[in-house]
């Protein structure tokens, strides 16, 4: 009768932890959540020695603004991963929370990769080069200053605010385990 109730019990806490588990082709509201939260807290402030080198950059709020939300904040997540990619990464920022930063992008990315195909992207085509534009200019930015100290807080800057926008304004586009 022991090994019964046990044996039960076991299955039980297995079928627990499987349905627990994220769903896969998803983007995760939390995890987005965490990586603006490691981007802020590996830097800091903006810091006063870089306001010259601030630069605007437009930002381009309506690729995320309509029922192809997900594929722009795949896309999103994809061009952060392409411009963490270099090896000239500023050595000021808190290396364990960017290394974080990094893998978290890189999880979110591979999750959601399979959802892509079943997204509504009739809508994004026009919207999409707004995207390419922003992050070519964000790209270019480093380049231009030759990756800095400045030219990478100036990215972090700009990519704290479409972190932050995304959560604001598409958090209905991301799964949310539990919403607080």
């Amino acid at each position: 009768m022991a090994i019964q109730t046990i044996t039960w019990i076991s299955a039980f806490l297995c079928l627990v932890q499987v349905f627990s588990m994220p769903m896969p082709c998803q983007l995760q509201g939390q995890l987005v959540r965490t990586t603006h939260n490691l981007l802020r807290d590996m830097g800091g402030h903006f810091p006063l020695e870089c306001l010259q080198e601030n630069v605007f950059m437009a930002f381009p709020a309506t690729a995320f603004l309509s029922s192809s939300a997900a594929k722009a904040i795949y896309e999103t997540l994809k061009n952060i991963d392409t411009l963490f990619g270099t090896d000239k990464l500023p050595t000021m920022w808190d290396q364990q929370k960017l290394e974080y930063f990094q893998n978290i992008i890189y999880r979110q990315i591979e999750e959601s990769e399979c959802m892509m195909g079943i997204v509504d992207t009739r809508d994004y085509l026009v919207r999409e080069n707004g995207l390419k534009t922003y992050f070519g200019n964000i790209a270019a930015v480093l380049k231009e200053k030759n990756f800095s100290y400045c030219a990478w807080e100036v990215v972090r800057k700009e990519l704290l605010y479409t972190l932050e926008f995304i959560l604001k304004h598409t958090s209905d586009s991301l799964l949310w385990s539990n919403r607080t």
